[in-house]
């Protein structure tokens, strides 16, 4: 029986989407801005990220050191929140939906390696977090996965599969649990 034999890894083919001069001023950029806990500025943070090539809707929340490993694979939509030390760890697109909460310290990975290949070569595949959703914090989320619209990952849960729509999946792996209701909106004492 052969072992892994990590020296015939390769990262052969793999497109990082931009060259190296634009990857290392985005690595400076991400951490003078994003990662700084001291700069606070939501519309200069999604400026920046614009910049770099991401599509990002209006009234975004970026909290404080939110890491995205490539913004130009990056959409997010109108009014969603990105909570402190999330990591979009994105080799590929990430899709976030409007109205999406991406709590604090939570992971959203893209990449990951074959380990029945001796090489174990690295593979990729998008994540998708529809519309209304909720990754709670610590969640991670694994390449290929779609949270549904409206569905509830909860605290620290592993998702390795697809969530529902209206789902709400716990654990680790992370199955689900019940249903999300919401209540209607209240109206304003306009």
């Amino acid at each position: 029986m052969s072992g892994v034999d990590l020296s015939r890894s390769s990262t052969a083919g793999f497109d990082p989407g931009r060259s190296y001069p634009v990857r290392a001023l985005w690595v400076v950029v991400e951490a003078l801005v994003l990662l700084n806990p001291i700069v606070t500025s939501y519309g200069l943070k999604r400026w920046l990220l614009r910049r770099f090539g991401a599509r990002i809707g209006r009234n975004v929340i970026l909290k404080p050191n939110v890491h995205v490993k490539y913004p130009w694979r990056l959409s997010v939509g109108d009014n969603s929140w990105l909570g402190e030390r999330c990591w979009v760890d994105n080799f590929v697109h990430v899709a976030i939906g409007a109205n999406v909460c991406i709590s604090q310290g939570a992971y959203l990975c893209t990449g990951n390696h074959d380990w029945s290949d001796p090489a174990m070569t690295r593979f990729v595949e998008p994540v998708t977090v529809e519309a209304g959703a909720w990754v709670g914090a610590f969640a991670r989320i694994a390449p290929g996965v779609t949270v549904g619209e409206n569905a509830v990952v909860t605290l620290g849960s592993v998702l390795l599969e697809n969530a529902e729509a209206y789902g709400i999946y716990s654990g680790n792996p992370a199955v689900r649990v019940g249903e999300r209701k919401l209540r209607a909106a209240e109206a304003s004492d306009a």
